[in-house]
């Protein structure tokens, strides 16, 4: 018999802060009526200075942990998609182990953009199959807000932090029905933080020129995500013999409501499939799709044998996706 990585859990947090598009336009030449038509947000959830990513992720892991109904000792391996660590080193997935006073997991980060999320649950999927693990945690978590150029308006307008988390365990039920990831690093500079690694050191200059802040070529990056995602998405649904008609949910990465309804239409999905809630959190990166996640199981729209197509795009450039059945 096969061994499946069966989702048991699900979880997520977001601050309880919220900035306003009427709050941004107080802040950079801007307004709520350019943001909602180029985006569709509406508003954003912001941390605290003394929150950190491993805060956002401790608290939706405990939500998660307590659905799969464990104990986080039970956990084998932590794997947090970020892009936004507490620390250069140690990863925040030590953190969180720490704070989820786990002795027994190995814990690391992984950074693939927006798309960390897609690439650690695939990696876990591979734990589990080839039999390293028998409960691997797996986290989506960023305060983007801490890395933003607040005088840019076509970058500080689109993100949000949050953070959300599925436990995946050993089971004759497999969830992972199709997974795939992809990456083009030709793409580096359209999507980056030119400052902090080892190319540009912290120094008075980095600062000065704003280079520890994201930096983002939107139209490049919306051509190249649109076509990417929509050709991913077709090729998971094949895998798994599904069809748009047969899947219950399409939650994409929630970057542009204009990337996710021109996606959508590509795959010809119906708007009644297609799960956003943009408006409120704006883009949490590697935390966008398991707080969607979350939220739509929270609701009722995803239910035991629910099949959802995920697919996410982000720096690198990377895209991937999964189509899972919970």
């Amino acid at each position: 018999m096969s061994v499946g990585a069966k989702i048991t859990g699900i979880g997520s947090f977001a601050p309880e802060k919220k900035l306003t598009n009427e709050d941004l336009e107080r802040m950079v030449d801007t307004s709520d009526e350019w943001i909602q038509q180029r985006t569709g947000i509406k508003e954003r959830r912001i941390t605290t200075a003394d929150e950190s990513t491993s805060d956002l992720a401790y608290n939706a892991s405990m939500s998660a942990i307590k659905m799969a109904g464990i104990d986080a000792e039970d956990i084998d391996a932590i794997i947090v998609g970020t892009a936004t660590p507490d620390y250069p080193f140690p990863s925040t997935a030590c953190v969180l182990q720490d704070k989820l006073k786990n002795k027994k997991a190995f814990a690391f980060d992984l950074n693939a953009g927006c798309t960390g999320f897609i690439y650690a649950l695939s990696v876990a999927d591979s734990f589990i199959k080839t039999g390293k693990c028998e409960t691997v945690l797996v986290a989506g978590a960023e305060i983007i807000s801490k890395i933003l150029n607040w005088k840019d308006r076509t970058s500080c307008v689109l993100f949000g932090d949050g953070a959300g988390v599925v436990i995946l365990q050993k089971d004759d039920f497999d969830s992972i029905k199709s997974i795939g990831l992809r990456s083009d690093g030709n793409y580096v500079d359209l999507l980056y933080m030119p400052a902090g690694g080892s190319k540009f050191p912290a120094s008075p200059e980095t600062v000065d020129r704003n280079m520890h802040t994201v930096h983002l070529k939107g139209k490049e990056v919306f051509k190249i995500a649109v076509n990417s995602l929509s050709s991913l998405a077709e090729e998971l649904l094949d895998k798994s013999g599904l069809t748009v008609d047969t899947i219950d949910l399409f939650i994409p990465h929630q970057a542009n409501k204009r990337i996710i309804d021109a996606v959508a239409q590509k795959l010809s999905i119906p708007d009644e499939k297609v799960y956003v809630n943009i408006h409120k959190y704006g883009n949490t990166s590697s935390a966008s799709i398991p707080i969607a996640f979350d939220e739509a199981y929270q609701k009722g729209l995803i239910k035991k044998g629910s099949k959802i197509l995920m697919t996410a795009f982000g720096a690198g450039l990377t895209w991937g996706g999964a189509v899972v059945e919970l």
